[in-house]
């Protein structure tokens, strides 16, 4: 599909401002995910503390009831997948539109900072790539309580084979709760950074940009020296730019917790 730039002013090629990944909606992600994250936690630790307290005078004779704690385990692995399933059907699919709304309104900001007027509908290449979103966030939000609560069984089979102290166990649950959040947070940022890297790149092709250039974040503790070095440079969003790091061309916001973004270069159409 082809969009026709007017120009609302006398104007020549214009290089627009980065559209970057919107805050609020990894925020309101992330919110979401954490919400999630510690009803299980506060459900896991309830029911394993109440296991283990029953099981008290056979740990003290060096009993261990481990299958009867492996069956709690199993049955609350059960419920929060079902849950977290239940989570990732709408929650996916509303992260998806909302990247796409917010990512297509900055553009249109930026078109219009530099005088072109533009209006945007959904394409099918840009359903392609909401479909894509949802389908990766539905996985990773699906990931979360298999990962957490493969971690906490291991947990408990190891205190009750070594004879620790419910206190410790307990720290140990609330450490892996933290470790949780923080993947959460990661999920919300990445996903984030990836599906308004893809879905911009996406118009970007359908307004025939032929040229955009390569904007570094400047963030993070270690960036990545290829992509400072790509910082400033131009290059084909069709193609994207050649990553020494990877041997293999990127785009903006694609590789793992990159935060770069791309600017547009844009001249008005006769």
């Amino acid at each position: 599909m082809t969009y026709l730039l007017r120009r609302d002013r006398d104007s020549n090629t214009k290089v627009l401002r980065p559209v970057r990944a919107n805050i609020g909606v990894e925020a309101a992600f992330r919110r979401r995910l954490v919400k999630m994250i510690e009803a299980m936690a506060a459900s896991v630790q309830y029911w394993v503390e109440a296991a283990y307290k029953a099981h008290m005078p056979r740990l003290a004779m060096d009993a261990i009831p481990a299958n009867e704690l492996r069956d709690a385990m199993a049955k609350l692995s059960r419920q929060w997948t079902n849950n977290f399933d239940e989570l990732s059907d709408w929650l996916a699919d509303y992260f998806a539109k909302d990247v796409a709304d917010r990512s297509d309104a900055a553009l249109q900001s930026a078109l219009r900072n530099a005088g072109f007027t533009v209006k945007f509908v959904i394409t099918p290449a840009m359903r392609d790539v909401m479909a894509a979103t949802v389908h990766q966030s539905t996985q990773l939000i699906k990931s979360i309580p298999a990962q957490y609560l493969g971690q906490v069984e291991g947990m408990v089979m190891r205190s009750v084979q070594t004879g620790r102290d419910l206190g410790q166990l307990s720290k140990d649950l609330q450490e892996q709760l933290g470790v949780t959040k923080k993947r959460a947070a990661f999920i919300a940022r990445d996903q984030n950074e990836k599906a308004t890297s893809a879905l911009q790149r996406t118009r970007q092709i359908e307004m025939g940009v032929e040229r955009a250039i390569w904007s570094h974040s400047h963030a993070g503790r270690h960036p990545r020296k290829t992509h400072v070095a790509m910082n400033n440079k131009p290059y084909d969003p069709k193609i994207g730019m050649w990553d020494s790091a990877i041997n293999a061309f990127t785009f903006p916001g694609q590789e793992i917790n990159c935060r770069c973004s791309s600017r547009s270069i844009i001249s008005a159409l006769q």
